[in-house]
């Protein structure tokens, strides 16, 4: 397990005042890269051998918002290599310690020059320590939306949507996928799944789907083809 303590920045805060739901999954991405690092199979590793990881899916349940100043600890552990997939359990703490966001994400380990799927090597497997999986309702991988989508005025991606593999980076799908939720609806879970990556000056069009209280956002190409599906649960709806 790999853990750092922070404090909740001002320029980390969401129009209500609390680390918004974006906020929190850079926490998380970047405590797994501090993991990697740590553990020298990080960035540099992974250049060395032309392989990447990318982002399948995300699953976020929060139970409590941190504020402006509070202490937390970000968490991050895997739980499982399966072939080409990697599994991925993150959480935040509160000062006393009590879990208040917890999340599951599945990655796909990729080999850049085949632009095909690859193993984990030996040294990552050797690296990695497997924990125990968080207690938490585990979602499908796959995020379906039902009834008619309602598309939006598409935009197109910017230098500031991407991330040093020159693609958009996993928050900024969710980011952009917010920006269609009703005004006062509080996220209590959210799920992502990415479909394929978004590169400068492509096209993105939204399509937003479902009600007052679940709302679904596919930000697709245009043609369709979704880049990325985002669904997200109003929390008095969480069971």
């Amino acid at each position: 397990m790999y853990t750092f303590q922070t404090r909740v920045r001002y320029s980390e805060l969401d129009v209500e005042e609390k680390l918004g739901i974006a906020a929190i999954v850079d926490y998380f991405q970047d405590c797994s890269t501090f993991q990697s690092e740590a553990l020298g199979v990080g960035l540099s590793y992974l250049k060395e051998r032309g392989l990447v990881w990318v982002m399948s899916c995300w699953q976020i349940m929060i139970d409590r918002y941190p504020g402006l100043g509070d202490q937390i600890t970000v968490g991050t552990f895997p739980y499982a290599f399966k072939g080409f997939l990697g599994y991925r359990n993150f959480f935040l703490e509160d000062a006393e310690g009590k879990k208040i966001v917890r999340a599951n994400s599945i990655w796909t380990l990729m080999d850049l020059e085949a632009g095909r799927p690859a193993r984990a090597t030996d040294a990552m497997l050797e690296a990695y320590r497997m924990e125990p999986k968080l207690d938490m309702e585990y979602e499908p991988r796959k995020v379906r939306l039902s009834g008619e989508g309602e598309e939006q005025s598409g935009f197109y991606v910017g230098k500031q949507h991407l991330d040093g593999n020159r693609h958009v980076n996993n928050a900024e799908y969710i980011r952009m996928a917010q920006a269609y939720l009703p005004e006062g609806f509080e996220i209590g879970r959210m799920r992502a799944e990415y479909r394929k990556s978004a590169l400068l000056h492509d096209r993105i069009v939204p399509v937003v789907y479902g009600q007052e209280n679940r709302m679904g956002v596919s930000l697709e190409d245009g043609e369709g083809a979704p880049f990325a599906v985002v669904e997200f649960t109003a929390r008095h709806l969480e069971i």
